[in-house]
């Protein structure tokens, strides 16, 4: 039994979905706080996303392609980063190389230093 992507009713993050990056930038400049926490990412071309202070909680990014973004600022407890292009991502500090390096080869889920 297959199962089923994460959807989420979100029109910023349809246009994510979408490959609608620059729309996505626009809009996101008018929300205080973008929430888009348990959404499916696999697969997803981010490149040039504004994440800055984007909720990311628990998102699959299995094969998403962030090559160059700016995470620093978003919220990434609980993402699994499974095969995810990463060459160039800023990570919030307090995520740990090794935190990143399991989730990229073996899909765990990330969990912050405290």
């Amino acid at each position: 039994m297959a199962l089923k992507p994460l959807t989420h009713p979100d029109e910023l993050y349809q246009l994510l979905r979408d490959g609608k990056i620059k729309e996505f930038n626009q809009r996101k400049v008018q929300s205080d706080r973008v929430k888009l926490n348990d959404c499916d990412f696999r697969h997803v071309d981010l490149r040039g996303i504004d994440a800055q202070s984007v909720d990311f909680r628990n998102c699959y990014f299995h094969n998403a392609d962030l090559r160059g973004v700016d995470l620093s600022q978003a919220s990434l407890e609980g993402a699994s980063f499974n095969s995810a292009r990463i060459s160039g991502v800023l990570f919030p500090k307090d995520l740990a190389a090794e935190e990143i390096m399991l989730s990229v080869t073996h899909g765990t889920r990330v969990r912050y230093l405290k």
